[in-house]
């Protein structure tokens, strides 16, 4: 309690009960009494500033899956996470406070001050699936599936361009030397954080391909930045350069084709499509799917027809 400012002994008792404290790489009950020379570790991140709350908006949740622990929603392309500078409003979790108005969501320790009942996220542009903790318990043992890289978690993409075949791509993650909102993969341990991507080939149509990627670690912008250093940006990422013509002809026809997919989806070309993890109360196995928006099917149409069309008359690049 001492080193761990600002978290109350019942948040404590909690990650015990949830198997977040652990004495030399052991799971103990709150009563253990340490011995000296044991490590104690606590899977948690650095507590949190004081809890400001969050305005609660009338903002349409897709809800998947809901019971009392916790709850699945599919979360549209646009709608930021969490509330943060410039953007304290519309957000999915001022959305979850309208929604479950007579809760009192939990905060994870390390998510600042205001993301109650997130355990992990993803960005405002990529549409997909995220699990909701209703209550600490629930939060906690989320948490350590996270922290032990066991939850199932599956993207689809699109990227320009093609992969020989199915692969991995790892490295670390960090920030660009001269870029401040994006990340860099990088070889050496000491410039970033340890990230692994496999990803398989779903449909390849030479142009572009989309893929399936499956998460070993979750860093920040990761499947981005995978495919934009390997040189296979993620389609009209604008971040990462997929938002220009990356494979192609300079002809003003395909120009205007790419073009015209960008505006049916004006965001990268990212969907988280399936979860998959142990309920933190039943200990049942849980696995959820959410298909491909509108938006990316019709992109992805748009490519089938473009590709078929080009086939047929022998002319690809």
């Amino acid at each position: 309690m001492d080193r761990l400012l600002k978290v109350s002994r019942s948040k404590i008792q909690s990650a015990i009960l949830a198997g977040s404290v652990l004495v030399d790489d052991k799971e103990v009950k709150s009563n253990y009494k340490v011995r000296p020379g044991e490590m104690i570790k606590v899977v948690l991140p650095e507590p949190p500033r004081e809890f400001e709350g969050v305005r609660p908006e009338n903002i349409p949740l897709e809800v998947v899956y809901e019971d009392q622990h916790l709850m699945v929603v599919n979360k549209p392309a646009g709608i930021v996470v969490h509330p943060g500078i410039g953007n304290r409003t519309g957000t999915l979790v001022n959305g979850l406070a309208y929604y479950l108005q007579n809760s009192n969501l939990p905060i994870l320790p390390g998510n600042m001050n205001d993301r109650p009942g997130l355990v992990h996220r993803i960005d405002k542009d990529t549409s997909g699936l995220l699990v909701i903790a209703k209550e600490e318990y629930a939060m906690n043992k989320l948490a350590k599936q996270f922290f032990n890289h066991t939850i199932e978690r599956e993207y689809v993409a699109l990227i320009w361009g093609s992969k020989e075949e199915n692969g991995s791509i790892e490295g670390y993650i960090g920030r660009h030397p001269t870029h401040r909102k994006r990340m860099h993969l990088y070889a050496e341990e000491e410039d970033g954080k340890y990230s692994l991507t496999h990803y398989e080939i779903l449909e390849d149509l030479y142009y572009v391909s989309l893929i399936k990627c499956r998460l070993e670690t979750g860093r920040t912008h990761q499947i981005r930045v995978h495919f934009s250093c390997t040189g296979n940006p993620i389609f009209n990422d604008s971040l990462y350069g997929g938002d220009s013509v990356r494979k192609g002809t300079v002809f003003t026809n395909y120009k205007r084709f790419v073009e015209n997919c960008f505006d049916v989806m004006p965001r990268q070309a990212l969907h988280a499509k399936s979860l998959g993890f142990v309920h933190p109360v039943t200990e049942k196995k849980m696995y959820f799917e959410a298909p491909l928006p509108d938006e990316f099917s019709e992109v992805m149409d748009r490519w089938r027809t473009y590709v078929s069309d080009k086939r047929s008359k022998a002319d690809l690049e």
